[in-house]
């Protein structure tokens, strides 16, 4: 029950005659360079999150010994000098 050529073919002519070769072409470029550019919007999508997970990761290790530093930071108000 499936498509064969013949009938590809005869399709494939009744497409070129309606809109023609050259219109054809410009709409399989159009096509090919819509897909380039989602193909690359993705890709630059993916390069940013791992520059940023990277970017994270060398913010919390040191450079000589990979040791993790995770510090708070609090602003002193007079509560906190009392504990201190």
């Amino acid at each position: 029950m499936g498509i064969s050529i013949w009938q590809l073919l005869i399709i494939l002519a009744i497409v070129l005659v309606l809109f023609g070769a050259k219109r054809l072409r410009n709409v399989g470029s159009d096509l090919g360079g819509a897909i380039k550019g989602f193909k690359s919007a993705v890709k630059d999508e993916e390069e940013k999150k791992d520059d940023t997970k990277q970017a994270s990761v060398e913010n919390k290790t040191d450079d000589k010994d990979g040791n993790v530093f995770d510090a708070k930071a609090e602003q002193k108000t007079p509560e906190n000098k009392d504990k201190a």
